[in-house]
């Protein structure tokens, strides 16, 4: 008898890049900057303005 053929594995594929997710494109910004070490910043966008607020839990809030 012939041994067993097994289909051979195939390495992982890696997911295609989204190009909104490489850092390398956007500029980046620190938040700690933005607030001058504090924890909020005014950023104004044409007409509106928008508050961003550093938490104690250390996460972003982006307010109107």
């Amino acid at each position: 008898m012939y041994p067993a053929l097994l289909p051979t594995p195939l390495p992982p594929e890696d997911p295609p890049k989204d190009p909104g997710q490489d850092p390398g494109q956007d500029p980046c910004h620190d938040a700690r900057d933005l607030t001058a070490r504090g924890s909020r910043a005014v950023i104004r966008l044409d007409d509106q303005t928008y508050f961003l607020r550093i938490t104690r839990a250390g996460k972003l809030i982006l307010t109107k």
